[in-house]
């Protein structure tokens, strides 16, 4: 059965899909395509060639040709931008007289909405805008997926260590969502032990190696295991630095309750610390509480700069590492 696209509204014989986030468009055009042609339809009625190579010409005269066998043609035009400032008055004196059974779905980046192609496109309610997921609303985002796509609850603390755990891309957060929804079979909400014990275990376990690894004086050891974070998950550039944090996150909570005088067996059991506790408990014993408060800002600075360009995840966490171990090796 086609899945629904938002409301259902009436078909139009030209959509444009502007956004900057390929995975949201990806699912938009999916979704549209549903509508459009069935699959057992799409051999003989979808053409989708390159935007960057493909002439005007082509496109219309598919859109001009009869479907065979079905109720419409359909051409997908993928990251259209070049092809729409070319083309754009073509397309316009196109749009005056479309074709009764061809639809051209095209996908762009930025839409320019003062222009006459614009605003025939807009007339035909063919205008799907996807707005950009500000990182402070992926929880949100994550929350919107479970429970729309799989029927899963998933509350805001445990949306925010999945995105704390996965990064803020929306396509890496739905494709974590997925497996979760299948790890817990028909509980109905997915929690954060859920989250811990899929997503969470391994990455954060390879920052505890690397930090152990440090406390024990071979830093040669630590770059090794970071490294191999690095190369043992190919989704480990956009992570890594989130299984840092969230590790160390924890060791701040900990050093914090300690320093209250709240005993190890309670500071274990409200961290959540099931495994290595020794090791964990010796981790702690070798920083301050305002050092270890001091890495959670450096990683939020590595993390701000790896998302703005300024440098790679492999890079700094690697000077990360160092700078942690220099002070140990002069002490």
């Amino acid at each position: 059965m086609a899945r629904k696209f938002q409301s259902d509204p009436p078909l139009t014989s030209c959509y444009v899909i502007a956004g900057k986030e390929p995975f949201l468009v990806a699912r938009q055009w999916e979704q549209l395509l549903d509508r459009l042609l069935p699959l057992e339809q799409r051999a003989m009625c979808l053409y989708q060639p390159s935007s960057d190579n493909v002439t005007l010409s082509e496109v219309l005269d598919e859109l001009r040709t009869l479907p065979f066998l079905a109720e419409r043609r359909v051409v997908l035009l993928k990251e259209a931008d070049s092809f729409v400032s070319e083309h754009r008055e073509a397309l316009e004196r196109y749009l005056e007289s479309p074709s009764s059974t061809g639809v051209l779905v095209m996908t762009v980046g930025t839409w320019r909405k003062n222009t006459r192609l614009a605003k025939k496109v807009t007339q035909l309610n063919g205008l799907i805008e996807i707005e950009e997921i500000k990182p402070w609303h992926m929880p949100q985002y994550a929350m919107k997926v479970a429970k729309k796509e799989f029927t899963k609850d998933l509350s805001t603390a445990a949306a925010q260590l999945l995105v704390e755990l996965v990064g803020d891309d929306p396509g890496r957060i739905s494709s974590e969502i997925e497996k979760l929804a299948i790890y817990i079979g028909q509980r109905p909400a997915i929690t954060s032990e859920d989250i811990e014990s899929l997503i969470g275990h391994n990455r954060t376990f390879g920052a505890f190696t690397v930090i152990d690894s440090i406390i024990a004086g071979n830093t040669t050891e630590a770059l090794r295991r970071l490294r191999n974070m690095f190369s043992s998950d190919k989704n480990a550039e956009y992570m890594v630095v989130g299984a840092f944090a969230f590790h160390i996150r924890r060791m701040f909570s900990a050093k914090a309750l300690l320093n209250k005088g709240v005993g190890p067996t309670q500071v274990a059991s409200q961290c959540k610390i099931w495994n290595a506790r020794d090791q964990f408990f010796r981790q702690i014993q070798s920083f301050q509480l305002g050092q270890i408060g001091g890495l959670l800002v450096r990683l939020a600075w590595i993390d701000h700069a790896v998302k703005t360009g300024r440098t790679s995840a492999p890079l700094a966490m690697e000077q990360f590492v160092l700078d942690l171990a220099i002070p140990r090796q002069n002490g």
